[in-house]
């Protein structure tokens, strides 16, 4: 379904290159249409893991800006690093979903395989059980319980109980 959008889209939008404008001398000017829809998932799945990674690094730096400007303004440490460890942890949360997401694309853009499959498989396992972790790291509990639970406050290292 993704790809009959796509190549809708594309027919809409770039029709030059449907016309002959792109393409080489084997196609005799005009790309068939699948060839135009892989490459602009590849292009849009590359867009997605770079704004992943910059997630990422923009987080990292946001993060660390603001465990130095807690740390060093109210003197408390310990309480600076709490908050950096759960800002820190939201930054690579959401780097990895966008990661995970540009990833499914990338497996579409590909003629699918039993292997690819299997590489994305586990790969979108390997994510979300770092997700899973980073949301009971930051959250002190399961993502799927209530955020008023009780047993969620009493963990240890949450935000919610100091």
């Amino acid at each position: 379904m993704l790809r009959s959008i796509l190549s809708w889209l594309l027919l809409l939008v770039a029709p030059a290159a449907l016309a002959g404008e792109i393409g080489g001398p084997a196609t005799h000017g005009i790309r068939p249409r699948r060839e135009i829809v892989d490459s602009a998932l590849e292009w849009i799945s590359t867009g997605i893991e770079i704004a992943g990674v910059a997630i990422i690094v923009i987080g990292a730096v946001t993060a660390t800006a603001l465990f130095l400007r807690n740390g060093l303004s109210a003197g408390n440490w310990a309480r600076s690093f709490d908050g950096y460890r759960a800002n820190l942890g939201r930054g690579i949360l959401l780097g990895l979903e966008l990661l995970v997401a540009a990833d499914i694309i990338g497996t579409v853009a590909v003629t699918p395989s039993l292997e690819n499959l299997a590489v994305l498989g586990a790969i979108v396992l390997i994510r979300t059980f770092l997700s899973f972790s980073l949301e009971v790291e930051i959250e002190g509990r399961w993502p799927w319980q209530k955020g008023g639970d009780a047993a969620a406050r009493d963990l240890p290292g949450n935000r919610l109980s100091s």
